[in-house]
């Protein structure tokens, strides 16, 4: 089954990307640093994407963590205060 995942960027990430959304399709479930990669960022954006947590369908997520079609996810760069 072919479906979108929808990745939302937050703060300094949505700046790195030029954007707040991005979707990307796949086939089937593949590990999220295979879907970030997709999402061919380089330069800036690569860098402060290295550097988020990572949450999928609002539940903390890893490198290897598997998405699906219909999933979203969120990347959250680090955030300055308390």
């Amino acid at each position: 089954m072919t479906g979108t995942v929808t990745f939302r960027f937050f703060a300094g990430a949505a700046r790195a990307m030029g954007t707040r959304e991005k979707r990307v399709e796949v086939a089937e479930p593949a590990p999220l640093a295979e879907l970030v990669s997709a999402l061919g960022a380089s330069g800036e954006a690569a860098r402060v994407l290295g550097l988020c947590s990572w949450l999928v369908d609002a539940a903390p997520a890893e490198a290897d963590t598997p998405v699906g079609p219909g999933a979203q996810v969120d990347a959250l760069p680090p955030f300055a205060g308390g």
